[in-house]
């Protein structure tokens, strides 16, 4: 039986603010962890793996702490969730080894707009040329942020703007998901079998971490455990259109870590396609909360927006 979370959009504000530094926090582990900052470089299959690893450990405590039981959970949708959800980590800790944290992170912010496109032939749901506009918005901002030109261009950038697109897959499964399961339990699923694949991926590019990599591996995932605990409950505890704009907070503590960490300042470029990703995932942030509301009410029309 689900009880909802009484409605105080103050600590929603906060907790999704605390999230954002904890998400952040973990691309600049993983930079780290994938250059020489703490010894040999660990491959993205690494790092994804303690990721998952450590995460998983400490949802297993909350759970155990909880008495949380599985219950019915839909192992189909669990799978696709956790399938995708480990390509867009394991691919989004590969770009950070290459490009600017501000710059991965920005490009990821697309996974909102790839869900949107790819609902309409995985969902069936149709989309408005408001919608539409917003996409193409964010999708011009990722397209500044390659800078697609011979002295300039980027492919590892290309990896953070993959990683969006499996991430945008990864939302469409925790679309059909939500409602039907307990966070804590959603949570705990697929951590377990993200571990699963990322240790049978690991397999062929293990190498035996420096002490200081298992303290960064294990901070990492433990505070990707904590990030996603705390955008959950930021989300049960006021709307989504007010708590969209706090998310964005990620992009400004990925580059304010890494200008602390590694000296790198963001250019003018980097803000300008930024700027460009946030207006338009937050169009279209707006644009479904609005359509979420007008759901409730009396339907007057079916045009789409």
């Amino acid at each position: 039986m689900f009880v909802a979370k009484a409605q105080n959009p103050t600590l929603a504000a906060c907790l999704i603010l605390l999230a954002t530094a904890f998400i952040a926090a973990t691309t600049l582990l993983a930079k780290a962890l994938g250059t020489d900052t703490l010894g040999p470089p660990l491959s993205p299959l690494q790092i994804s793996h303690g990721r998952f690893l450590f995460a998983f450990l400490a949802l297993t405590g909350i759970a155990a702490a909880a008495r949380t039981r599985i219950h019915a959970p839909h192992w189909r949708l669990h799978a696709g969730r956790t399938l995708f959800g480990w390509m867009g980590v394991t691919l989004m800790f590969a770009s950070v080894a290459f490009i600017p944290l501000a710059d991965a992170t920005a490009i990821t912010f697309l996974n909102p707009v790839f869900a949107m496109l790819l609902a309409v032939p995985l969902l069936g749901e149709r989309v408005g040329p408001i919608r539409w506009s917003a996409a193409a918005t964010a999708l011009v901002g990722a397209l500044i942020l390659l800078r697609p030109t011979p002295a300039s261009f980027q492919p590892a950038a290309l990896l953070a703007l993959v990683a969006a697109m499996a991430m945008g897959l990864e939302l469409i499964f925790i679309k059909k998901l939500s409602g039907r399961e307990p966070a804590l339990q959603i949570l705990l699923i697929n951590n377990a079998m993200g571990l699963a694949i990322a240790s049978v991926a690991v397999l062929a590019v293990w190498q035996m971490p420096t002490p200081a990599q298992w303290a960064a591996l294990a901070a990492l995932g433990i505070l990707m455990a904590c990030a996603q605990t705390l955008f959950i409950n930021g989300m049960a505890r006021a709307d989504a259109s007010y708590v969209a704009p706090f998310s964005y907070g990620t992009l400004i503590m990925a580059a304010l870590y890494d200008f602390l960490g590694f000296g790198v300042v963001p250019d003018a470029i980097t803000l300008m396609g930024a700027a460009i990703i946030i207006a338009g995932a937050l169009l279209l942030a707006l644009r479904e909360a609005h359509l979420r509301r007008r759901a409730t009410a009396p339907l007057r029309h079916d045009k789409p927006e």
